[in-house]
């Protein structure tokens, strides 16, 4: 199973998937092979797919959007991987829908809780409140996502994978510019002790070895990456 699930991985990375939406995508194949007994998603269809949603909603009781995330990594996986069209799925009992009306706090309310926070988690949790961020976004935020001249934030590869403006509120400007002055701080003293180290998504990593090793790196490119 595991060279089907680094098909998953490849055809996923090369349509420029969230690494998020890629665990969450084998996570469910994964339980959709075990449901069945280790049985190769070739040899199954749209009678194994209907039971293990099925499955979902009237065993393990989860939410309309969970049944509905498990369906989208199953048809993704034979569509896209497989090159199988399933015919029409509508022999499964679809998962509940919640009729709970949603809690709103009071601005109140949000003061009182972010009052409780302090360093870090505080900045971050006035982040997603003031600026309208996701959790994972707010913890992606980079330098040169922020732009204190217009006071905007730039969010990218956010839901979809769709970039985006948002405000950065004037209150938190001065909380930033500390934070970024503590980050670079420890940036610095990774540098010194030779790591530093970033993350490069897709062949960018790869592109910048290149030019090490030919020499055509400027000083920046010189860094270990």
């Amino acid at each position: 199973m595991s060279k089907l699930l680094d098909r998953v991985r490849a055809v996923l990375r090369t349509r420029h998937y969230s690494y998020r939406t890629e665990k969450t995508y084998i996570e469910w194949i994964l339980q959709y092979i075990r449901f069945h007994d280790i049985k190769h998603p070739k040899e199954m269809g749209a009678a194994e797919v209907e039971a293990f949603l099925t499955h979902l909603a009237v065993v393990r009781n989860v939410a309309a959007s969970t049944q509905n995330q498990a369906l989208a990594a199953l048809l993704f996986l034979y569509r896209e991987v497989l090159s199988v069209d399933l015919p029409w799925l509508e022999k499964f009992t679809p998962a509940k829908r919640s009729s709970h009306i949603p809690v709103v706090l009071t601005k109140e309310e949000v003061k009182q809780i972010i009052g409780e926070l302090d360093g870090l988690n505080r900045l971050l949790a006035n982040l997603l409140y003031g600026a309208g961020l996701r959790l994972q976004e707010a913890l992606r935020l980079r330098v040169k996502d922020l732009d204190f001249s217009f006071k905007q934030i730039v969010v990218r590869d956010g839901k979809g994978g769709k970039d985006r403006f948002t405000v950065l509120p004037t209150k938190l400007i001065e909380l930033v510019q500390k934070q970024l002055e503590s980050a670079r701080k420890i940036h610095d003293r990774d540098l010194r002790n030779g790591l530093g180290r970033v993350e490069m998504p897709f062949a960018l990593a790869k592109n910048i070895r290149t030019r090490k090793k030919s020499g055509r790196g400027n000083s920046f490119f010189r860094r270990k990456v």
